[in-house]
């Protein structure tokens, strides 16, 4: 072990690097050549070993003649605007290197802001830092070395092409080993800091429920990105360590039937559910009753009265649960995390009577890319369920307000059918920074021409209550993305989203997700007001699978940043590009899986390997 001193320490603190890796990214912007010059070129740097023969002053310039012994001729070097200390650099018949710009103008060399240099023979790296240039130089020659990049974890290959970057034979652009051997670092050191991130709970619950006796059951067969995510669960489940795992599925993947499954392997033990709104909540205890008959199951809303649930099995709430006395349970689990704060969802765990910790599960019907979940796995498991049971049928449309008239033909066929159609609107409110109308502003035109229309939004306290009359009696609701996630409509088919350009790719799939639940010929429209070629908006048209969605949506936006809590608050890499750097991404993921000693936090208390 090296000790780091303490100012070298507050250096690491003011670059924001917690690590000679991370110190090891910060690339030189560009390099000084001072190697002495066996030739010029036209305005490029160059270095002479030169004997100072005159030194004129005019009011605006300092003229030097040098005898350049390098290049074996005479030399005039020009300084404009001089300061009154330059003067002394120069004294007359004084041998010494000097560096500045080599100009070819009216038929002879000048060099331009000669400065006097010790530094000779070697390529002066230049870093743009919260630092001084000089003391940033220093810092890397003093930590930047092969043997300390692979003692804070880094393979040899990768710690010798950094090292390369800092001090090369030759200045050059980056290549692209050395691009590859930047991202390498940077995904190293974000998925080694997550894996730290991570704890581990010893728990006495362990998985002895049939769950294949259970799958045997049930009247369809399960896909087998179903069965491989119980697999994941049941391997979970029947460990020494609480499981912390999130399984993310697609729009009609069937992540309620793996929810269910999850309930068999605990049982005996009590299992929990927590879901964002009074209505997924009822979906799921419907479902729970329906495949789930031999146990005791409870729903817990705010409608509910205040008693002890001691004796179900299986207790499914809403935010609810979190105002409840909550017995002993051996798993907990939390239908779309992403609607409910870390506080709610930590507080749930901790609100169980028990006296060790219980699994937790989370899950999400908003798909991630593959690379962002080979990240994230650094932190807690994951599970992708990208396959569905059966095929959507849905036919995606981009439109403007030429094909309105066929827009409102197409909703009253689709009425005359008993189906239901979903006007989305990006605002309740007239705005005048936006140019869409409001739900306010459009609801009179709707109410006017169709009948059983219905309007809810966000801020609508009755939401919950508008969607159920909605299902059983509407022909048109109006809303905002308030329904994005949750409620099944049977026989909605049709979306419309206006202003579909303003929203990202995995909004609009969720969006789009609300039809064609049951087999359904489904619609899904895109208006916008905007002339012109989409590419966004037409890759989204060509693509059914959310997981494929989510690709894109990274690829025109930045990924999230789990160190800063949040999947979605925009974590973008320096060098590493997730949409596109996959092979990568694997690669630091199996790396990390085989040399745990990679994990090891190498800068604490002002230490370093």
């Amino acid at each position: 072990m090296l000790s780091l001193p303490n100012e070298d320490a507050d250096k690491f603190h003011r670059l924001g690097v917690g690590s000679v890796t991370a110190l090891s990214l910060i690339a030189p912007t560009s390099f000084e050549d001072r190697r002495l010059s066996t030739e010029l070129n036209h305005n490029t740097s160059c270095v002479l070993d030169a004997t100072v023969e005159n030194v004129v002053r005019t009011p605006k310039t300092l003229k030097i003649t040098f005898f350049a012994h390098n290049l074996d001729s005479i030399i005039e070097g020009v300084i404009f605007n001089p300061k009154p200390y330059m003067i002394h650099q120069f004294p007359k018949n004084e041998r010494g290197c000097f560096y500045g710009k080599a100009q070819w103008e009216l038929g002879k060399w000048t060099i331009v802001h000669p400065v006097k240099i010790t530094a000779v023979g070697s390529l002066v790296p230049i870093y743009k830092t919260t630092l001084r240039v000089d003391v940033m130089r220093r810092l890397i020659e003093k930590m930047i070395s092969i043997e300390n990049l692979v003692h804070d974890g880094l393979p040899e290959r990768i710690a010798s092409t950094l090292y390369n970057i800092h001090f090369p034979e030759q200045p050059k652009p980056l290549e692209t080993l050395q691009l590859s051997a930047l991202k390498f670092a940077e995904l190293f050191e974000y998925m080694r800091r997550l894996r730290l991130k991570r704890r581990y709970h010893p728990t006495r619950y362990r998985a002895q429920g049939d769950v294949n006796g259970w799958i045997k059951t049930l009247p369809f067969e399960l896909t087998q990105d179903q069965k491989k995510a119980i697999s994941e669960i049941k391997s979970d489940l029947t460990g020494k360590n609480a499981a912390r795992r999130m399984i993310v599925g697609d729009v009609g993947s069937g992540k309620t039937m793996v929810i269910l499954a999850s309930v068999v392997l605990m049982y005996p033990y009590r299992s929990i559910l927590m879901a964002p709104t009074t209505i997924l909540a009822a979906q799921l205890y419907e479902e729970a009753q329906k495949f789930l008959p031999d146990l005791r199951i409870a729903l817990v809303t705010n409608a509910t009265k205040k008693g002890s649930l001691e004796e179900y099995d299986f207790i499914i709430g809403t935010h609810a649960l979190l105002h409840r006395d909550l017995p002993e349970a051996g798993l907990v689990m939390v239908d779309e995390q992403h609607r409910f704060g870390t506080a709610q969802r930590h507080s749930l765990t901790k609100l169980t009577d028990n006296d060790t910790s219980p699994h937790y599960l989370q899950f999400s019907a908003t798909p991630i890319p593959r690379t962002q979940a080979m990240i994230d796995s650094a932190h807690i498991d994951v599970s992708l369920i990208v396959q569905t049971p059966f095929t959507k049928n849905i036919a995606t449309r981009i439109i403007g307000k030429s094909d309105f008239a066929k827009l409102l033909e197409h909703i009253r066929s689709e009425i005359a059918q008993e189906h239901q159609v979903l006007i989305v609107y990006p605002l309740v409110e007239m705005s005048e920074s936006i140019n869409y109308q409001s739900i306010d502003e459009a609801r009179g035109y709707w109410e006017k021409n169709f009948e059983n229309v219905y309007v809810t939004h966000g801020k609508d306290k009755e939401k919950e209550a508008v969607l159920m009359e909605f299902r059983e009696k509407g022909n048109i609701l109006l809303a905002t993305t308030v329904v994005e996630v949750g409620i099944s409509l049977p026989r909605l088919s049709t979306v419309v989203i206006v202003g579909a350009e303003r929203l990202g790719l995995s909004t609009l799939h969720q969006l789009r997700g609300r039809v064609s639940r049951t087999g359904l010929q489904g619609y899904c429209y895109l208006y916008t007001n905007k002339s012109g070629k989409n590419e966004r908006l037409e890759s989204f048209s060509s693509c059914n699978s959310g997981f494929e969605i989510a690709a894109l949506d990274l690829k025109f936006r930045s990924s999230g940043d789990l160190l800063e809590g949040s999947i979605q608050s925009g974590k973008k890499f320096r060098w590493a590009d997730i949409a596109e750097d996959e092979k990568i991404v694997k690669e630091v993921k199996d790396y990390l899986d085989k040399n745990n000693s990679a994990l090891t936090p190498h800068l604490e208390q002002g230490r370093l390997p």
